[in-house]
């Protein structure tokens, strides 16, 4: 994302597109949704690490949450398997979505020019266009792969563990309280744990 709103608070970022991504207050956290069931058949009982919201020019686009076994403690977060899900407010086409998700990966650190071609092609030949309701969910298996399912609906995987580790590093920087922190922390490969210090955690 990059640039910062010149209104925004420290927990906003925005870039020159218009697009918006800032993290729920401790109300709407309060008030976060279930687990979807593609995630409960990971863990019965699955913790809410973080969520956001992307707006773009004042619109909802999507929420985005990380959920995990079980809460986080300390800094090996690239080890720990994690589900990724987005839950789209609005229809998008499956090839904006895979390049956005590229752009979002990117943000943790260069990706050579062929790595990212070959993950783009990856990523166009799985996503779906979405309609506003729909989610797309990621599953990650640390040194592993990444596999996505749509509406609990499995699309396929992609069996690359820097892949992996790229995409689960991209939902951390979306959903940690400050996305400056969660990109200082991806460098150091620890767990965001920066932000205000009155915000309730997810889940009770």
């Amino acid at each position: 994302m990059g640039q910062r709103r010149p209104d925004a608070g420290p927990d906003v970022e925005c870039d020159a597109g218009g697009l918006l991504l800032s993290p729920l207050s401790a109300r709407a956290q309060d008030k976060a949704p279930a687990a979807p069931a593609e995630v409960r058949q990971l863990w019965p009982t699955p913790h809410l690490q973080g969520q956001a919201r992307l707006r773009f020019i004042g619109l909802h686009i999507y929420d985005i949450r990380l959920w995990l076994q079980e809460p986080l403690r300390g800094g090996a977060w690239a080890q720990q398997p994690l589900a990724l899900e987005i839950a789209y407010a609005r229809n998008l086409d499956g090839l904006k979505i895979a390049e956005r998700s590229l752009t979002e990966m990117q943000r943790g650190g260069p990706i050579d020019e062929a790595t990212s071609a070959r993950w783009l092609a990856e990523m166009k030949r799985l996503f779906p266009n979405v309609k506003g309701g729909d989610r797309i969910t990621g599953v990650f298996q640390p040194g592993q792969a990444a596999a996505f399912l749509h509406n609990g609906r499995p699309l396929g995987e992609v069996r690359d563990a820097r892949f992996a580790q790229a995409f689960s590093a991209s939902g951390w920087l979306r959903t940690a309280p400050s996305p400056r922190c969660a990109s200082n922390c991806w460098v150091r490969h620890e767990q965001p744990q920066c932000g205000r210090a009155e915000r309730r955690p997810p889940n009770r």
